[in-house]
């Protein structure tokens, strides 16, 4: 015992030190080791159970014959579906632009520093997102019933101008405004999560540097916020494209609405929805495809070698599969 620390010492080695075993030893003992791969029953049994379910679900839709499907390729290429599908295209872009460049507004409200209009911006949100859309779409389909005439004038004051709206607002019109706003409370939420999920840091920084708000917001804010405005804005798209079947209480002439209108003089129900489900589902997946590729653009700055697309690994594969025929055998 050290009577200066009151801590024990340590004893020394008894012995001289043990040689280190050589490098090529401990290869040797590994090398004689059993490797013994993970066996995963359950994965096993349950990618099993789904294939199963999967194939029976293949072959009814295959062998039953209530499918229909010789009616539903008599009219999946139809004049009448193909017209509907043009008029559901149209209600989904006019809806997303009008939708998104009003959201974009309300977003840059909302993050203002003025009250009023954090406030107007607000209360959009609130008001739009709180009425069902379909209420909406009856009461612009209905503005004439609610104001026979608009005018411009003085506020609150002598009308200078006024018109009949008994024509202003046709079904088609009535459609797109009603998507468009009840879009816009949405987009607006959107636009402003990736806003804020954007460092402050950053424009602190830029803005010490001299650089203008407006570059700021274009070059600094937007290409970062685009990260998570993209995935959410897509969903929305999509949720609009396949929301605009809501507007066949008005009688427009959008996909579902003409499958009804089909089905409703046939009767051949089931596969009339069949052909509406088939061309959703096209339209979908290439509103995804475009959604991967435009997030792929955006996610350049963030991942310098992001990994290869479904079209360049096609084209890997093609080259090695012509190597490896050229040279007789397959080399990964």
């Amino acid at each position: 015992m050290d009577t200066a620390t009151g801590t024990a010492a340590a004893a020394p080695p008894s012995g001289p030190p043990e040689p280190p075993v050589p490098t090529a030893s401990r290869h040797e003992d590994l090398a004689g080791l059993k490797v013994v791969p993970a066996r995963h029953y359950w994965r096993w049994a349950a990618g099993a159970a789904a294939l199963v379910v999967v194939s029976q679900f293949i072959h009814g839709l295959l062998t039953n014959p209530a499918w229909e499907w010789d009616v539903f390729f008599l009219y999946l290429s139809t004049d009448t579906v193909l017209k509907a599908v043009w008029v559901t295209l149209q209600l989904t872009a006019y809806g997303t632009v009008l939708g998104f460049a009003l959201g974009v507004v309300l977003a840059f409200m909302r993050l203002s520093r003025s009250a009023v209009l954090q406030t107007v911006a607000w209360t959009y949100i609130w008001a739009f997102r709180s009425i069902p859309l379909i209420v909406q779409l009856l009461f612009w389909f209905n503005l004439a019933y609610l104001y026979q005439e608009l005018g411009l004038g003085i506020p609150f004051g002598p009308v200078l101008w006024s018109f009949d709206t008994m024509n202003l607002v046709g079904a088609l019109s009535a459609a797109v405004i009603g998507l468009a706003l009840h879009q816009a409370a949405y987009a607006a939420e959107i636009v402003r999560g990736g806003v804020i999920s954007v460092d402050a840091g950053q424009l602190e920084a830029a803005a010490a540097l001299g650089i203008p708000r407006l570059r700021q917001l274009r070059r600094i804010l937007l290409p970062q916020a685009m990260r998570s405005i993209l995935p959410n804005a897509a969903n929305e798209v999509i949720s609009l494209f396949k929301g605009t079947s809501i507007v066949s209480v008005m009688a427009i002439g959008e996909l579902f609405y003409q499958v009804q209108v089909v089905y409703g003089r046939n009767g051949r129900v089931v596969p009339l929805l069949m052909v509406a489900t088939a061309w959703y589902i096209l339209l979908t997946t290439l509103l995804s495809v475009a959604q991967y590729y435009v997030e792929r653009r955006f996610a350049r700055g963030a991942e310098r070698t992001p990994p290869p697309s479904p079209l360049q690994r096609a084209r890997i594969l093609t080259r090695r599969m012509r190597a490896a025929a050229a040279t007789g055998g397959f080399q990964r």
